[in-house]
């Protein structure tokens, strides 16, 4: 079930339960999980894209293997709040990921995690190489916490 808001993302999660925020890029997938009472969202992993198949069956396995209970998807709005090639791109990721799995799919306006992620790995002096290493799941902690405090205060959830 694809959610095009917060709201309807609050309405089809259970009371608790852990969800995903994915930062879908061209070559990988940044994701991020939350803890049980969905106050929290913690970078997990980077997922290397190679088709969608092996990109899907990936996400899947770490919803499977972290019980949870729904995915939000960044989606990449240009500034003026207008869709682009980009966010075309992951509507059609979702829409196709719905199709294989019962968790509800929500999107998340991502303008700026990325900026916002990069900020805080060299604020912590990290290294050009591991910020490229940990970038995508960064960002994918920015929109995933986003969309928990939008959670978080529409009662549903933490």
């Amino acid at each position: 079930m694809i959610c095009e808001s917060a709201e309807a993302l609050a309405q089809a999660l259970p009371r608790t339960g852990a969800i995903a925020g994915l930062d879908l890029g061209t070559k990988t997938i940044g994701v991020a999980v939350s803890d049980g009472l969905r106050s929290v969202a913690s970078p997990l992993t980077v997922i290397r894209r190679t088709k969608f198949t092996a990109d899907a069956q990936a996400l899947l396995e770490i919803a499977a293997d972290r019980a949870l209970v729904g995915l939000v998807l960044g989606l990449p709005r240009n500034m003026d709040g207008s869709e682009g090639p980009r966010a075309q791109s992951t509507r059609a990721f979702a829409r196709n990921l719905e199709r294989l799995t019962p968790l509800p799919i929500a999107f998340w306006d991502e303008r700026l995690s990325t900026v916002a992620a990069e900020r805080a790995l060299l604020e912590g002096d990290t290294s050009r190489k591991r910020r490229a290493e940990v970038i995508d799941q960064v960002a994918a902690g920015y929109i995933l916490q986003g969309a928990l405090d939008r959670l978080r205060h529409l009662g549903a959830g933490g």
